[in-house]
């Protein structure tokens, strides 16, 4: 997340003395005043920025077969207000879309490290089709923790998402991540696989390598579990309740 200029040292950047090559200033007390757009000084939080990370973009593999997956998200705005959109899936060696989730919110900035979030989300893939509105926050908890919770909700009840990820920086470029996500839901949806309680978990471990900023390649084992009823439900469809599996992708931002 950006830091925010104070607007008093952002007066000062924009009305201090410009200095001349050979190093004295321009001009004295008795100069001109800098003539502004508008007759104000430039807000830095003001501006708009844009950014898009692809957190994820990577194949999975075990001895049961594999699966590809990503997950990402851009946001579009001001420090405190932006519009977020984020969308994560999976595609089978069958050629199946699973897991297709697609949001579209709204960020205000309520704190230095954290955000609150609204809007919608809508879960498109080769399964029935689902709409939610969604609550939740993200941001930098304690030790920079990236932490997003989110709630949902529909006419077929409630769902929430928790995401956590770390970056332990081995060297300058070296970067192990651990990373987990896990879905509740308060209702069966046996259309989507969806179990009431803890649904199903996706964690993983990281090591990738930023050879250059915006580009970083990553190897990791992955694990992803279903629990309960819906474990019960991947029983019954003949699936894995659970699976280890070795990943590797890339990791772009720009």
């Amino acid at each position: 997340m950006r830091a925010r200029l104070p607007a008093t040292l952002a007066l000062i950047l924009c009305t201090g003395t410009a200095h001349a090559a050979d190093g004295g200033t321009t001009g004295g007390m008795d100069e001109a005043p800098v003539a502004y757009v508008g007759g104000m000084p430039p807000v830095m939080d003001h501006m708009l920025y844009s950014h898009a990370l692809l957190d994820e973009f990577e194949a999975r593999a075990n001895s049961h077969g594999g699966q590809f997956r990503y997950d990402g998200q851009a946001w579009f705005g001001t420090d405190y207000d932006k519009l977020w959109l984020k969308s994560e899936g999976t595609v089978g060696t069958d050629g199946r879309f699973g897991d297709g989730d697609h949001e579209v919110l709204y960020d205000r900035a309520v704190s230095r490290y954290f955000d609150v979030q609204s809007g919608v989300r809508v879960d498109i893939d080769a399964g029935p089709t689902r709409a939610w509105g969604a609550v939740g926050v993200e941001g930098l908890a304690l030790y920079f923790f990236q932490l997003e919770a989110t709630a949902y909700f529909s006419d077929r009840g409630a769902a929430a998402r928790l995401q956590g990820s770390y970056d332990l920086l081995l060297t300058n470029r070296l970067i192990l991540q651990p990373q987990v996500e896990m879905n509740l839901y308060s209702t069966n949806d046996r259309a989507r696989g969806n179990g009431r309680g803890l649904s199903d978990l996706d964690t993983g471990l990281r090591l990738r390598y930023e050879w250059h900023r915006k580009i970083a390649p990553y190897l990791g084992v992955t694990y992803t579990s279903s629990f309960d009823q819906a474990a019960s439900m991947a029983r019954a469809r003949g699936q894995r309740v659970h699976g280890v599996n070795v990943t590797a992708g890339i990791r772009l931002w720009f």
